[in-house]
Order: C-alpha cells, then structure tokens, then sequence
C-alpha cells in the first residue's frame, strides 16, 4: 500500500514569518500579465513542483476566469496538445525551464520562443510569475496544507 499522506513542517507564514509573507503577497500582485496566461503559468509549475494545494487554487482560478476545462486538462501535455497558442507554449516552456533549472542558461530555443512573442515588459512579467508560483509551491509545500475538500466549493 502507497502512504499518500501528506507532511509538511506545519509552518504558518503568515503568523511565523509576515513580513516575508507580505513581501510575497505583493510580489504575486505586481504581476500585469494578462490573468489566464499567467494562471496557465501557475498551474504548470505547480504540477511540476507537486503542490496539490496550488494546482487546485489556480485550476479553480483558471476556471473562474473562462478557461476552457480542456486545455487545463491538457495543461501536463501542452508540447502534444493542439490546444496552445505560439505565445502560450512560449511562456509554458519559459514556466517549465525556469522551474526545473535544468539547462542553465536558458535554453536558446526557449529564449527565442519567449522573444518572439513578448515586448521585454512583458517578458519581465513572465518572470515575476514563475517567480512568485515557484516560491508559493515551496511555501505550501513546507506547510502541508492540502487543497479543501471537493465538497468545499
């Protein structure tokens, strides 16, 4: 049998660190890239991160602003998907590359894939998010905290 439970280190951020908590916050909020890329964005890197917590409050998010369930079905199989634009796969495997931190630098495919399709204050924009998820995927890891039950909507 697979223990599927989960464990963190039970940390409140807010209460235990707020300052950094606000720093934060506000990073994530200072982001102007457009809302439904950057949640497709936020989901990406938090299935790659494994936080079940993020990729549910950002598939909800994604949801409420008019995306397609589809395409966030597709969201783990964007590259075989038909279901992404040249300037979402752009960001996505911006998202992806940023996260893994494999290939450093950048791989030049991706650096001209985002700037073909990004103004450089827009590719700013695009870092601001990755940034903000990944932190935000560490923080909620650390904590433990699941997503709300399916009946909690």
């Amino acid at each position: 049998m697979i223990d599927t439970e989960t464990h963190g280190l039970a940390v409140d951020l807010r209460r235990e660190a707020p300052d950094a908590y606000r720093a934060l916050a506000a990073l994530t909020r200072a982001s102007t890239l457009d809302h439904g890329l950057a949640e497709l964005m936020k989901v990406r890197a938090s299935q790659l991160n494994g936080c079940a917590y993020c990729v549910d409050l950002h598939v909800r998010l994604a949801l409420e602003a008019g995306e397609d369930p589809r395409r966030l079905h597709a969201l783990a199989v964007w590259r075989e998907s038909p279901f992404f634009s040249a300037r979402e796969r752009a960001a996505l495997a911006l998202t992806e590359s940023l996260t893994r931190m494999e290939a450093v630098p950048l791989p030049e495919v991706v650096a001209s894939a985002v700037e073909d399709h990004f103004d450089p204050a827009e590719r700013g924009q695009l870092i601001v998010v990755i940034a903000g998820i990944n932190a935000w995927n560490r923080v909620m890891v650390a904590a433990g905290d699941p997503p709300p039950p399916l009946d909690a909507r």
